[in-house]
């Protein structure tokens, strides 16, 4: 059985126009310098200062109604950060490779639930705004890929002139010959020149 997004919020029910006071709500909300009850109030300003500017018809949110989207973005806001801390504490212990393989595997991960989300959204198709959204979520994750990938090519080439360099000094202070050096660089690192 597919399983829908639901019935949409008070919040996502208002129009665009809006977008700049829930953005800057939610800010608010984040840093958590002020009560709910106040930020709540000054929403609700800037969404009648809406109505009169632009004519919008559309029903200011109840403070319950705040209260669940203030519940919701804290539990993401926790979710993120715990996130955050658990890619630093493994990205300490992890090599270049190791980090890379790390990013292929997150930004696979969001691949797959962009798909999860287009497919759940149906026939009802998604906003232009929420396309948007995830259209620029897939462009992070390959551009991550893209520049791990980048970092571990960079790493692995001053490594490979750092092993050359020592190939070269203690062949030369062991007295091999020069092509016994190359030998050793192309038998056992790998090692083209």
């Amino acid at each position: 059985m597919t399983k829908g997004r639901g019935r949409l919020s008070a919040i996502d029910l208002l129009p665009e126009e809006c977008d700049a006071a829930v953005a800057w709500a939610a800010q608010e909300l984040t840093r958590r310098e002020r009560t709910q009850l106040d930020i709540y109030g000054e929403f609700r300003e800037k969404l009648i200062a809406v109505q009169g500017e632009t004519g919008a018809g559309f029903d200011v949110p109840s403070f319950s109604s705040f209260n669940r989207y203030s519940v919701k973005l804290a539990n993401m806001a926790r979710r993120i950060e715990e996130t955050r801390n658990i890619a630093t504490a493994l990205s300490d212990r992890l090599d270049a490779a190791a980090s890379d393989d790390l990013t292929v595997i997150a930004a696979e991960a969001i691949k797959t639930l962009i798909f999860e989300i287009l497919q759940s959204a149906g026939d009802g198709g998604l906003s232009t705004k929420g396309a948007q959204e995830l259209a620029n979520a897939l462009r992070a994750a390959a551009a991550a890929q893209s520049v791990s990938t980048s970092r571990r090519q960079k790493v692995e080439a001053e490594f490979a002139e750092k092993v050359e360099e020592v190939v070269d000094t203690v062949g030369r202070e062991a007295g091999l010959s020069g092509e016994r050096i190359h030998q050793l660089r192309r038998e056992f690192l790998g090692v083209r020149k």
